[in-house]
């Protein structure tokens, strides 16, 4: 993710669903150019960001990622870190993050087709692909529609797969990465062996222009 935000070289940076700010941290510390800033809705995560992890006070906003108080195109790239699982609606926050972002949207998200042993993932598939996972889903959650977490509090099943044509609607340039080292068991990869992958969705002109750096940059 890092190497891809250094090619578009944005001046402007969006983390949506900041937690205690180590995204912002991170970006902060890659891009040492760019205004990074965040937005989160929990108040107390917010004081621990900047009280206890050194987040500069300015840079982190409450508020949701269904509502984002920004207008549109307001930065260059807008990304989340595994967020989307925790909200009900998780295309709500990806079309606002589209809304508020110039060049690219990254995301960084769970994906429930590549967790759990092989032939339990292509089962998940079948059930997607068949319209039955809700309804599964429905009884596994007895009808809440989430889990409770001792490690992840409130989770809803989620897969960024889920929202490929919400993403692909908006980018003109899609690229799918695998967030951890995996093998290559399958010819659906990373849809089937990525537990979280990186899904980087960029606008077009910014693609080229990348490439075109690339290839000056190897002559």
């Amino acid at each position: 993710m890092s190497a891809v935000l250094r090619m578009i070289e944005p001046q402007t940076v969006l983390d949506v669903g900041a937690g205690t700010g180590r995204g912002i941290l991170h970006l902060l510390n890659s891009l040492p150019n760019a205004s990074v800033c965040g937005i989160e809705p929990v108040a107390a995560l917010i004081d621990q960001t900047v009280k206890k992890n050194g987040v500069p006070k300015g840079a982190i906003t409450q508020g949701t990622g269904e509502k984002l108080p920004f207008v549109d195109r307001s930065f260059d790239v807008v990304c989340s870190f595994a967020l989307l699982h925790h909200v009900p609606n998780p295309d709500t926050v990806i079309r606002e993050m589209m809304r508020v972002t110039r060049k690219a949207v990254i995301i960084v998200g769970g994906n429930r087709f590549g967790q759990g042993r092989l032939p339990v993932r292509w089962l998940k598939l079948v059930l997607h692909k068949t319209r039955l996972w809700k309804l599964v889903n429905c009884m596994k959650t007895r009808g809440r529609g989430y889990l409770l977490t001792s490690g992840d509090g409130l989770e809803y099943s989620y897969s960024v797969y889920d929202s490929f044509d919400c993403i692909a609607e908006w980018a003109d340039q899609l690229i799918v990465i695998p967030a951890v080292p995996c093998k290559a068991t399958t010819w659906i990869h990373p849809l089937l062996t990525a537990g979280g992958p990186v899904v980087c969705a960029l606008k077009k002109i910014e693609l080229s222009m990348t490439m075109n750096r690339i290839v000056v940059g190897e002559h």
